[in-house]
């Protein structure tokens, strides 16, 4: 018994890696769809499964899995075709590589069903970039980071990283000969993200500086932890090598220095960290691409506490709320709610995998 909209999950999510350049997870989807709905392999593996298969990113979670023995060098035969490893996609040669391992390997495979997907896309700290950059320069505070559903926690650096941005059209991403130019951040910065930005760039030329920075997430991710760091690494998609590159230069910077995580739900650990005004910093939560995983309880939840830790805010110790969340379409409004005052900004939006900027927001907030 199949979960009620499997195959449709597939079909969306195959549909979605075409739009977001994953040419070879759109292949793939576009058959295992085709196999379940036709009782093969991908339908065997996936009987019984229960929960949600879009909204839980069930065929992410089983492709994730699948990429996870590519990297580890446990799928020669499919490897040939994953270019995080080298490989060159050939269709049909690459379905039919992936289909044999998913009927042989099903038993390994099927545990991976009931994890997860942590990708912790680290580019999309370029859009996140502008909202920090306006409540340092709106209130000439620190701030005082805490990011819900962190994963590894590695937007929490922001700070650390170089930021070059190409010109693009509204919501699309730069051309492949596009000249990228530093924008933000320090020359020496061993991270670089690269992506396309359309609209005023003033809000760039403002600083900021972080007083602390801290996370929650209900499984957070140790890059410390080599067999973690490697599952972080599995639910990049294989053909989007640049990714990979910019993950795993991410991870190199947080093992330096490692953001302090939680093992806690959103709500509960904004109770606690928002318990008491903290003067002198400007507190910052901050979250991207993550809240659609949480309960409908769970976001009411976290809007009375944000409510009610913005009814104590002062000029001398302010709140923000900043997110990057999906709205319904393929593309995340970036919002910035400050108090005291309670105003909300539309600052603009970005890719979901930090390929493009669309920044709406004006100068450095002052």
């Amino acid at each position: 018994m199949l979960a009620d909209g499997t195959i449709e999950a597939f079909r969306l999510q195959a549909h979605f890696c075409h739009e977001f350049d994953s040419p070879l997870y759109g292949e793939l989807l576009a058959h295992a769809a085709d196999d379940i709905e036709a009782g093969g392999s991908f339908a065997a593996l996936l009987d019984g499964w229960q929960g949600r298969p879009m909204p839980e990113a069930l065929p992410l979670r089983l492709l994730g899995a699948v990429h996870r023995l590519v990297l580890d060098g446990a799928a020669p035969a499919l490897a040939r075709f994953y270019p995080s490893v080298g490989g060159t996609p050939r269709a049909p040669d690459t379905w039919l590589a992936l289909r044999a391992l998913v009927a042989a390997r099903a038993g390994e495979l099927r545990p991976a069903l009931d994890r997860q997907v942590q990708t912790n896309e680290v580019r999309r700290s370029a859009a996140l970039l502008g909202g920090f950059l306006t409540v340092a320069g709106g209130t000439g505070l620190s701030l005082r980071l805490r990011e819900i559903g962190s994963s590894a926690g590695l937007n929490l650096g922001w700070d650390r990283a170089r930021y070059e941005f190409a010109p693009c059209a509204a919501d699309t991403p730069p051309a492949t000969d596009a000249v990228f130019t530093p924008a933000w951040g320090a020359t020496e910065a061993a991270l670089v993200l690269r992506c396309g930005w359309y609209g005023a760039r003033a809000v760039l030329a403002g600083s900021a500086r972080v007083a602390s920075r801290a996370g929650c997430d209900i499984a957070p991710v140790d890059v410390a932890d080599a067999d973690q760091a490697r599952r972080l690494e599995s639910f990049v998609w294989p053909d989007q090598v640049q990714r990979l590159q910019q993950l795993r230069a991410a991870i190199d910077v947080a093992r330096r220095d490692p953001p302090r995580l939680i093992r806690r739900g959103a709500a509960d650990w904004l109770a606690e960290q928002l318990a008491a005004p903290v003067a002198g910093v400007a507190t910052v939560v901050f979250h991207s691409i993550m809240w659609w995983y949480l309960s409908e309880e769970e976001r009411q939840r976290v809007v009375a506490i944000l409510a009610a830790a913005a009814a104590r805010a002062t000029p001398a110790a302010p709140l923000a709320w900043l997110r990057l969340e999906l709205q319904g379409a393929p593309k995340a409004d970036l919002r910035l709610t400050q108090w005291p005052g309670g105003a909300e900004e539309l600052l603009g939006y970005g890719d979901p995998h930090g390929r493009w900027v669309t920044w709406l927001g004006g100068g450095d907030g002052a």
